[in-house]
């Protein structure tokens, strides 16, 4: 079987917020509770999509300043409707922040990195802006094997069709393994590299409450779906309706867990 074209093009907000962006807003708050950063902080949100990541900021941090950069235009105004003029929203790129150097005490970025084209020169960006000593931090999905709800799909994909097995997050984006993160961190001068698990409950209702996000159509494995032809989507279906683990009552329980990292920028405050 020829191999399907998939985007990972994040451009329509409703679509994200309906397929993961409920799940982001659930994992925000318990990055920053493991980050612990101290109050008045100057906070960056590097690719800050719909803006679940710099509304947790806003609610648990006590922030002197939010800024979040999105590439995304549809996005932005997502962000923009949701956080209501609590956060300084600006279009930008990863490896180009429109942010002056040594002004941002903590630099994060939430479930964006593996998705950046060019990660050496966003890490390097990242540390272009945080001041001496500060915070660098991200986090992104555990596709490889416990962001259950995508990790079911791509089995159930796999059975059907093997070349789907290219196509799956934890096969293309290797920056969602603990190893390759710390790499990543380290080879861009940061120091004090750490990393932790980090976990969410992700519980649908019943079947379509999990399976009605896919069709979307925007993000790799919705992408995969909606090119199938649709014999071959309602196979899918039916494989991934008969896979899950679905109580009595017709609820999915899953887990998403995310690999979280975080290090500092070499040097010390000037007032320190």
């Amino acid at each position: 079987m020829s191999q399907p074209r998939v985007s990972d093009t994040w451009e329509r907000g409703s679509p994200y917020e309906q397929y993961i962006g409920r799940w982001s807003r659930r994992m925000a708050p318990v990055f920053l509770s493991w980050l612990a950063a101290p109050a008045n902080g100057r906070w960056l949100d590097v690719g800050c999509g719909t803006g679940a990541l710099s509304a947790a900021i806003v609610d648990h941090c006590s922030p002197a300043r939010v800024v979040g950069v999105e590439p995304s235009e549809g996005f932005l105004k997502l962000a923009a409707a949701s956080l209501g003029g609590r956060a300084e929203l600006v279009r930008g790129s990863a490896d180009a922040l429109p942010v002056a150097g040594a002004t941002i005490d903590h630099v994060v970025s939430g479930l964006v990195l593996n998705f950046v084209p060019n990660l050496p020169a966003a890490l390097a960006e990242m540390a272009r802006v945080a001041v001496p000593d500060g915070t660098i931090a991200a986090y992104v999905w555990d596709y490889a094997d416990r962001m259950e709800l995508i990790r079911h799909f791509w089995d159930a994909a796999v059975l059907l069709d093997p070349s789907a097995r290219a196509l799956h997050e934890g096969v293309r984006f290797p920056l969602c393994r603990p190893q390759a993160l710390q790499a990543a961190f380290d080879g861009a001068g940061l120091v004090g590299t750490q990393i932790e698990a980090l976990e969410v409950a992700t519980d649908f209702a019943d079947f379509d409450d999990y399976w009605s996000p896919f069709l979307g159509g925007q993000g790799p494995a919705p992408a995969y779906l909606m090119s199938l032809a649709d014999d071959r989507r309602a196979q899918l279906r039916e494989v991934l309706r008969a896979r899950l683990p679905t109580s009595e009552s017709g609820g999915i329980a899953l887990v998403a867990r995310a690999w979280a990292v975080r290090a500092r920028r070499p040097g010390h405050r000037a007032d320190a």
